[in-house]
């Protein structure tokens, strides 16, 4: 069923997703581990077209340098106008291993929010970024007569 009073999400423009990227630090990184998907979050930091973030041992540092591709979804909102968006980027994870690379991102700033070590620098070298940014939809556009049967429920 579709609404035509309700706007169609905006398929973002590369540049523009990269400049969204910028604008804040946080993202989910999603990888392969074992069997099945994980998430993590992580903060990060753009840098001349690849993402940088470090990490410490473990399993979000193995899985990420498996060899198996990786995303990482970063999101933003501005309550105010009711417009949120979402960019993911998809690509391969490679460790910054020589001492140059490592201190090339000293300078992004990029200080983990999580205490412990955090010597691994990981960068992602994208193969695509893609984003879309959409009006927040207001609670009785999604509302259902399942709602009301929730709620009763619980009084």
């Amino acid at each position: 069923m579709t609404n035509d009073a309700v706007p169609a999400a905006e398929v973002l423009a590369t540049n523009e997703c990269w400049r969204l990227l910028r604008s804040v630090s946080v993202g989910r990184l999603a990888v392969w581990v074992n069997d099945h998907p994980d998430i993590f979050p992580v903060n990060y930091k753009v840098d001349r077209g690849t993402l940088v973030f470090r990490t410490g041992a473990g399993t979000k540092l193995a899985a990420a340098l498996s060899g198996v591709p990786v995303a990482l979804e970063a999101d933003g909102v501005d309550a105010d106008a009711g417009v949120a968006w979402s960019v993911v980027v998809k690509g391969q994870a490679v460790a910054l291993e020589r001492t140059q690379e490592v201190l090339d991102t000293v300078g992004l700033l990029l200080f983990p929010w999580e205490t412990g070590r955090k010597d691994h620098f990981i960068q992602i070298a994208p193969d695509s970024v893609s984003g879309r940014r959409f009006t927040i939809a207001a609670p009785l556009t999604w509302w259902s007569p399942l709602d009301d049967a929730t709620r009763a429920g619980l009084e």
